[in-house]
């Protein structure tokens, strides 16, 4: 059985999405050993809710990673995800570069393609052949982060011959790793994506199906598929009642449950509470959220408490 590297989500929907919760928990989870702290992007939500609690009030990701990139010195910095469409791929690649640079390194850019039709007409971007783009986004991304001059006229990107500095700290820049749960989605991952971050849908008794596509994808194209990080989002919900579902209930079922997520081909994870409908909504008790990730924080520390 492989060991997974636990993150750690920050606090960035509902009431406990505080500054004084941010650095909390980004400065804790630090000290003790988590590998990671992650967002995510949300840009509007219905006013039906139909979305979820989780959705109807979200930080941005970069300003959210930024803000705690200055308080904290060693942890890796992620989102999962940003969704590609929504950004020009220079704009992109100059905000995660400077995040880079700023943190010393620390960036683990999750990206997507979107799902949402109203956040798409809300930025004026075409829904369709999202997925089509992807490839071209992608390369152009790495290529705006390691060449010295990038001339570049594509099907669906143009950048005129420019200098795109300062580069990031990490040589050939951030490690890109996409979600998605479509077959399409995966296969991109193994093709192209330094790993693949599962979606907070996702069925993690069955996460391994996905991960042997990702790294079908990736042998396919002749990469090492044991070299792709694959991030599951773990929605924990730390109970007394034990539950069924996988990361739900006890200390010790939890715990038990990524031993498994593990034996599915799970690389990383990291512990989401934003969407324990207790925690990720604008009605909670923010101290009482707080209180509660405290625990969850010292419960699954990689190191002693």
């Amino acid at each position: 059985m492989g060991v997974v590297e636990l993150g750690f989500a920050l606090p960035v929907s509902g009431s406990w999405a505080t500054v004084d919760n941010l650095v909390r928990v980004a400065t804790r989870a630090e000290e003790l050993g988590y590998r990671s702290l992650w967002t995510m992007q949300r840009l509007l939500s219905p006013p039906d809710d139909s979305w979820g609690d989780a959705y109807r009030s979200v930080l941005d990701p970069i300003a959210a990673l930024s803000y705690v990139a200055a308080r904290t010195s060693r942890v890796r910095l992620g989102v999962a995800v940003l969704n590609m469409p929504f950004f020009a791929p220079s704009l992109l690649a100059k905000q995660l570069a400077t995040l880079d640079l700023l943190s010393g390194g620390r960036v683990d850019a999750g990206l997507g393609i979107g799902w949402s039709a109203e956040e798409f007409a809300a930025v004026g971007a075409d829904l369709a052949g999202r997925g089509k783009r992807a490839d071209e986004y992608i390369s152009l991304l790495r290529r705006l982060w390691t060449e010295e001059v990038v001339d570049h006229e594509g099907p669906h990107y143009r950048v005129p011959a420019s200098r795109t500095d300062p580069k990031p700290a990490q040589a050939g820049g951030p490690p890109i790793l996409l979600g998605g749960a479509a077959e399409a989605a995966l296969r991109r991952a193994g093709r192209l994506a330094d790993g693949w971050i599962s979606s907070s849908r996702a069925d993690l008794a069955t996460i391994g199906e996905s991960v042997r596509v990702v790294r079908a994808a990736a042998e396919a194209a002749g990469r090492d598929p044991d070299r792709l990080r694959m991030v599951c989002r773990g929605v924990v919900l730390m109970r007394p009642d034990q539950g069924e579902r996988p990361l739900t209930g006890s200390v010790e079922k939890i715990k038990d449950d990524i031993g498994g997520l593990a034996e599915q081909g799970i690389t990383e994870l990291f512990v989401d509470l934003n969407f324990d409908p207790a925690i990720g909504t604008p009605e909670a008790d923010p101290a009482a959220s707080m209180a509660h990730a405290e625990s969850v924080l010292t419960a699954f520390a990689p190191i002693d408490a």
